[in-house]
């Protein structure tokens, strides 16, 4: 079976935004780093690639150029088991970054990132579907995740 792991490009800071992902997750660790030689296009012993993982989940990132940036297109989700670990990561990844809607942000490289707690999905799926549009609308209304705003609205009804 083939393994599968996710590559992020980055101009030059593979290696410091791998080592600050892996300070902020558990069981998170940089497992390997190559560097540039003679064969270019960068200079000799500039890091290349940084392998890394996120509790258990493999990355990669490459060292590329400003070619590529990211966009909202692809993001990392976090899924929070509570409101102290939405607050948590939000606070970390938003350092140096941007807020964005509905749980969305941009770190301090520009990697989008959600930030949400199981209970949005358990609200936003109720099977009252009252309470679902409720939860929903008020999720639409947020930067942040707001687990105990999402229950009063979801009870409003």
């Amino acid at each position: 079976m083939p393994g599968i792991r996710t590559s992020l490009w980055f101009d030059t800071e593979g290696e410091e935004a791998a080592r600050f992902y892996t300070s902020l997750f558990p069981n998170s660790e940089v497992t390997g780093v190559t560097h540039y030689t003679e064969a270019g296009p960068r200079p000799v012993g500039q890091v290349l690639t940084v392998d890394f993982t996120l509790d258990g989940q493999r990355f990669t990132a490459i060292n590329g150029g400003p070619e590529f940036t990211f966009d909202e297109a692809v993001s990392v989700l976090i899924e929070c088991a509570d409101q102290a670990e939405v607050d948590r990561y939000w606070a970390a990844l938003t350092e140096g970054g941007e807020e964005g809607p509905c749980g969305w942000l941009k770190d301090r490289y520009g990697l989008s990132w959600q930030v949400v707690p199981l209970r949005l999905n358990e609200l936003t799926s109720d099977p009252d579907p009252g309470r679902a549009r409720r939860a929903t609308e008020a999720m639409f209304g947020m930067k942040k995740i707001d687990v105990a705003a999402l229950e009063a609205a979801a009870d409003a009804g």
